[in-house]
């Protein structure tokens, strides 16, 4: 039987624990998570998009994406209001607040993508990048499984 420590999944959730060791380690100041920077980035891009829309483009489940929401809105990040269109759907935006903490996040968030690549070169990263997105593609929808930590 293979050892387990090489499987795939294994080795995938090490490097995920290893990209939100290195995001904690440069974002320390911030108090942010990578879910909450995931979730702010988004409605930046999509400003007055609904919860329902910010899920499928973040692929978190309704129920965390709820949770970290009010964590942001707590924080004054992000603020909902009623839909122009329809008053029973609300929307999101940044605040001011929210959109200062997206601009100075980003270069951190970047270096943090730079340390988890490092040890590959520049042809080994274009190639880790498309095979890790070609996964992903294969198994969208299934991303919404145990509940993410925040």
């Amino acid at each position: 039987m293979q050892d387990f420590r090489s499987l795939p999944g294994h080795l995938i959730r090490r490097l995920h624990q290893a990209s939100v060791a290195l995001f904690a380690e440069e974002c320390a100041s911030l108090d942010l998570t990578p879910v909450q920077y995931a979730t702010l980035f988004a409605i930046g891009e999509s400003p007055k998009i609904d919860a329902t829309r910010l899920s499928e483009q973040v692929f978190f489940d309704r129920s965390t994406l709820g949770a970290v929401l009010d964590r942001l809105e707590k924080k004054a990040l992000v603020v909902r209001s009623a839909s122009a269109t329809d008053r029973r759907v609300k929307v999101l935006t940044l605040t001011a607040k929210g959109k200062q903490l997206v601009k100075r996040a980003s270069p951190a968030v970047l270096r943090v993508q730079e340390r988890l690549m490092e040890p590959l070169t520049a042809s080994e990263r274009e190639q880790m990048q498309h095979l890790l997105a070609r996964l992903a593609e294969v198994h969208r929808g299934r991303e919404t499984g145990p509940k993410l930590d925040d």
